[in-house]
């Protein structure tokens, strides 16, 4: 691809606000293990966004961040349906089933987003002693594809849930960018869930992402399963101070508009310069699009070897520039022509 920009929205930098907080946080001595002012600020700012009920533990990993959440959620003899494009199933190399033993059942869908009558066909099957339990629904908001969920998708999936006696765990790795999608808060845009999953690292910040938990009788492990996952950092403050920045203002809200924009920008010159659209709905930063081999050969710089064409994601980040947009499309008509 045209440098490394548009591949992914962890190759964007970190925001010089969050760089500023964690040099401030820098700043003498402070105590260990989360007792320092700045965690305790980071948990006032998700208390703020999310209820007053609720409680938080703090992770360097989305990947950390989901076993957590489950881990709090599920027993050994467990099953959790996902869409089997979720980052919980495809992309976290089995850390769920592998940290918490449980069964992750993953469904087909059109794009990414899964529909309650999946989540009553999954709370009807098994039974013990012989197939696991059925216990929880994990969506990712917004999904691996870039889809959202509408804030009805979101009600109807929780209420098709809590109704069978299933909990709802939100993958929020990049929730700021389905809030600015849908014009509401964090909180709204993952409602209905049990725990949700807040990104930072995509957002923004160097490294932080964390677990909301929003049912009190799930919180109450929280401590004790945050180190078992190797997160309890030495020196919290540091991945504390990057949830300040972020949430203390509106530069959560900020970077993810700019992010959503850039790939709104993204599409358009796409379908000016291949004669066709995105593959699927641009909602966030992510487009999809459907390129001819020899188009993705010169994209990659290895126009020798056309290969074959296919499905290709391209990612905007808070930092992306107009600029950028016009190299891409520079690059992009050249392939197309060339």
């Amino acid at each position: 691809m045209p440098g490394v920009i548009l591949v992914s929205d962890n190759t964007a930098g970190v925001h010089p606000d969050v760089l500023a907080a964690i040099a401030a946080a820098n700043e003498g001595h402070a105590p260990s293990y989360g007792q320092d002012e700045t965690t305790a600020r980071a948990h006032e700012l998700f208390r703020a966004h999310f209820g007053e009920h609720a409680e938080t533990v703090l992770a360097v990993t989305g990947t950390a961040a989901n076993v957590i959440a489950l881990a709090a959620m599920v027993q050994p003899y467990d099953a959790v349906l996902c869409a089997e494009t979720a980052h919980v199933f495809a992309d976290e190399c089995n850390a769920p089933e592998r940290f918490i033993g449980a069964r992750l059942t993953a469904v087909r869908t059109p794009d990414g987003r899964i529909t309650p009558q999946q989540v009553a066909a999954f709370a009807a099957g098994g039974g013990p002693p012989h197939a696991a339990r059925p216990r929880a629904v994990s969506i990712a908001q917004p999904t691996e594809l870039g889809t959202v969920y509408s804030l009805a998708e979101l009600r109807a999936i929780a209420d098709a849930a809590h109704e069978h006696g299933l909990l709802l765990h939100v993958d929020g790795a990049r929730l700021a960018n389905a809030a600015v999608a849908l014009g509401t808060g964090l909180a709204e845009a993952a409602s209905g869930a049990d725990v949700v999953c807040v990104g930072g690292t995509k957002n923004g910040a160097l490294a932080a992402d964390a677990v909301v938990f929003l049912d009190p009788a799930l919180a109450e492990p929280r401590r004790y399963l945050h180190k078992q996952a190797m997160q309890l950092l030495s020196k919290a403050r540091f991945t504390s101070a990057q949830f300040v920045a972020l949430l203390s203002g509106e530069l959560w809200r900020t970077n993810a508009e700019n992010a959503n924009r850039a790939a709104s920008r993204l599409a358009e010159v796409l379908t000016g310069i291949s004669g066709t659209g995105p593959a699927l709905p641009v909602q966030t930063n992510a487009v999809f699009a459907d390129l001819p081999g020899h188009v993705v050969a010169a994209l990659d710089g290895d126009g020798s070897r056309p290969g074959e064409g296919g499905l290709v994601r391209f990612m905007t980040a808070f930092d992306t520039t107009g600029a950028d947009i016009e190299r891409f499309g520079t690059a992009l008509h050249a392939a197309f022509t060339g």
